[in-house]
């Protein structure tokens, strides 16, 4: 018998399982905007030009990093589909857009369609809990390329905005207060190192269940990245909001200072109670304030720059509908 495509690594048929799987659970997430369904080369979505009639597409695409070496060790693959499209969502929504549609990448050694159905399950879930569909994507099964059982995933975004909505941190000036959001752990971000910390250095069961967390480490590392969609359209048409910044790699300073044109931050480090999981990780891998600082978020998933005027407007607006804000520091 001759060399197959299959007796290569690469199963059609599972592809093709997959492909099915995949385009029923995307049609839950879809509207009226959607004009085609799952399987043509590309997504069609339609602009609602009495919403948007001077529209901007706002665009971003990311991964979830070495948060999957969890969710491998543990046998969990829904929660991180929530992870990839919860991040993106947050990142353009800090632009002020609207998110509308979806695309994903998922690679993988051997392609399971039950472990790519919860993936996408995951994102389906997120999809729908902020109003965006889930239009396309690609499954690429490369035998060789990942180590068995592994596999990884990333997801673009497109976002709507009026040109005249755009948040872009330009309105931004000394003496802006800023507000944080919280977390809800480490979302995607600090993954390479709270592994090191947790499974080489003390070696730690995710398993077990630890009392100062509430819950096991493997479930403490798999809550999943927060959507912050509902706080940013309490407040992104508010006057005294100059900018937004959303908490990922570079930490607290790392992303603010995006907004900042060369101003500065004053952050009040004391301001908040910084979660368990992050003064665990400190303590347990000897980790310096610098350190953390610059690689998570430590308890602050989303800041709002706002003007001084307008702050307690504006925290009482977050505060009232349970966005549990703080007031962090201030622009210098």
């Amino acid at each position: 018998m001759g060399i197959s495509y299959k007796n290569s690594g690469v199963d059609l048929r599972a592809a093709e399982d997959s492909t099915k799987k995949i385009g029923g659970l995307a049609d839950a997430t879809f509207n009226q905007h959607v004009l085609n369904g799952i399987g043509l080369f590309a997504g069609f979505y339609q602009i609602d030009l009495e919403k948007y009639p001077n529209p901007v597409v706002v665009t971003s695409i990311d991964g979830v990093g070495t948060k999957l070496k969890i969710a491998f060790a543990l046998g969990i693959h829904d929660t991180v589909g929530q992870d990839l499209v919860n991040h993106c969502v947050n990142d353009i929504m800090t632009s002020g857009a609207d998110p509308v549609a979806f695309t994903d990448y998922i690679g993988t050694v051997d392609l399971k369609p039950s472990t790519i159905e919860h993936i996408v399950r995951g994102m389906t879930t997120a999809c729908k809990q902020n109003d965006c569909a889930l239009i396309g994507g690609e499954t690429a099964e490369m035998p060789g390329f990942y180590s068995p059982g592994e596999y990884d995933i990333a997801g673009s975004i497109i976002g709507l905005v009026n040109q005249e909505n755009i948040i872009n941190g330009e309105k931004i000036k000394s003496k802006d207060i800023l507000i944080g959001i919280p977390s809800n752990g480490l979302h995607t971000n600090g993954y390479s190192l709270a592994r090191k910390v947790i499974l080489e250095h003390k070696k730690i069961d995710l398993k077990a269940y630890d009392s100062d967390l509430g819950m096991s480490w493997g479930e403490a590392l798999l809550q999943i990245h927060k959507s912050y969609r509902h706080a940013i359209r309490l407040v992104r048409n508010h006057p005294g909001l100059h900018g937004i910044s959303h908490i990922t790699g570079g930490g607290i300073v790392g992303n603010t200072k995006r907004l900042l044109r060369g101003k500065t931050l004053n952050i009040d480090w004391q301001a908040w109670d910084v979660p368990s999981i992050f003064k665990m990780l400190q303590q347990y891998g000897e980790i310096s304030d610098k350190e953390m600082r610059r690689t998570f978020n430590l308890g602050i998933g989303l800041v709002c720059v706002v003007d001084p005027g307008h702050s307690e407007g504006i925290f009482d607006i977050l505060k009232s509908n349970h966005q549990e804000p703080v007031y962090i520091g201030e622009i210098k």
